[in-house]
C-alpha cells in the first residue's frame, strides 16, 4: 500500500477484493485494479479509447451498489469496497459470454477473450451455436467486413471517430438484434468520408475487421502466425515518426500495425502507414 496521506483530494483510499489501496481520484476501477496487479476481462475496453460500456464483461461488485457495475467507466471513491470475483460476477461473465457465442462468430477472437472463456468454463453451445449467414465484404481489396463475428464492441467507432481519426465515416444504426456497423443512410465506404486508415481494423477484436491479405491466406489455410516475425520500424512516407510493425511470413510482409504504446500513434497510422508496403515486395522480371 502507498504510504499517501488521505487529506490528499487527489488520492482515494478503496478496498479490493480485501486489499486497501490507495488510488488517484478521478481514476477506473478499472485502472485501479490492473495498477495493483487485479485482471479484469474486457472486450469492448481499450485504453486508447473511450470506453463504451457495451461488452459488460468487466463488471465487479460494489458495496452499497445493488447491481454490478462496469469497471471501465465507473470511477473510484473513497471509501469504496470492491470485489472483482465471485459466483454472482463469474455467473454473469460466464453468461454473457456463451450470449455473444449463441449471437455472433468468436472463432477468432483475440487470444485475452479466449483465455478468459477458459478461465469461466464457458460452454458456447448453451443458448446454441450461431450459424454465420453473412456475406463477407471485400474493402477495395484492402480489408474485409465481416458482420457474423461483430459483437458491437463500438471500438471501430472510437477509433474512426474523436479518439482517433475524426473523420466519423461509421456508427451504429438500427436497435436491437437488427443493430449494425453502418455509415451514414448505409451507403457504400467510397462514397462516405471514409479514408482508408485502417484504425478500427487495429481495435477490433473479434476478426470482423481484417487485413484482406489475413482473410485471403485464413481462407487458403496458410495463415500461420507460428512462422511470422515482427519488426519494429519507423514509417518512411512522411515526418510525423510513426512506428509500424512489421508482420513477415516466408519472406513477405503479411499485414502492418502500429503498438498501442508508442506515444506518436498510440496504434493509429494513415492508409499510407497500415497498406502501403506492397513495394516493398514487388515482383519484377
Amino acid at each position: 500500500m502507498t504510504d499517501a496521506p488521505l487529506s490528499n483530494p487527489r488520492l482515494a483510499e478503496v478496498t479490493i477484493n480485501g486489499q486497501a489501496v490507495h488510488a488517484r481520484a478521478g481514476a477506473t476501477i478499472l485502472e485501479v485494479c490492473r495498477t495493483n496487479d487485479v485482471d479484469i476481462p474486457t472486450m469492448c475496453f481499450l485504453k486508447t479509447l473511450t470506453p463504451f460500456n457495451s461488452c459488460r464483461l468487466c463488471v465487479v461488485e460494489v458495496s452499497g451498489s445493488r447491481n454490478l457495475v462496469p469497471s471501465c467507466s465507473r470511477t473510484v471513491e473513497n471509501t469504496m469496497e470492491i470485489t472483482t470475483e465471485s459466483d454472482r460476477i463469474a455467473t454473469a461473465r460466464r453468461t454473457l459470454y456463451e450470449l455473444y457465442a449463441s449471437s455472433v462468430d468468436l472463432s477468432l477472437v483475440d487470444t485475452e477473450t479466449r483465455r478468459w472463456m477458459g478461465a469461466y468454463n464457458v460452454n458456447p453451445d448453451r443458448f446454441g451455436s450461431y450459424v454465420p449467414h453473412r456475406e463477407v465484404m471485400v474493402q477495395d481489396d484492402l480489408y474485409i467486413r465481416d458482420y457474423d463475428k461483430c459483437v458491437l464492441c463500438f471500438r471501430c467507432v472510437g477509433a474512426c471517430g474523436p479518439d482517433a481519426q475524426n473523420t466519423f465515416a461509421i456508427d451504429v444504426a438500427g436497435r436491437g438484434l437488427t443493430a449494425t456497423i453502418s455509415t451514414e443512410f448505409d451507403i457504400t465506404l467510397p462514397d462516405s468520408a471514409c479514408v482508408y486508415c485502417g484504425n478500427c481494423i487495429a481495435v477490433c477484436p473479434t476478426g470482423a475487421l481484417m487485413f484482406r491479405s489475413e482473410y485471403e491466406m485464413r481462407k487458403e489455410g496458410t495463415w500461420d502466425e507460428d512462422r511470422q516475425s515482427i519488426t519494429t520500424t519507423v514509417c518512411s512516407f512522411c515526418g510525423v515518426g510513426c512506428n509500424l510493425e512489421l508482420h513477415v511470413q516466408d519472406n513477405r510482409i503479411v499485414k502492418v500495425t502500429s503498438p498501442m504504446d508508442h506515444e506518436t500513434a498510440s496504434g493509429h497510422l494513415c492508409i499510407k502507414g497500415r497498406f502501403g508496403y506492397s513495394y516493398l515486395q514487388s515482383e519484377t522480371e
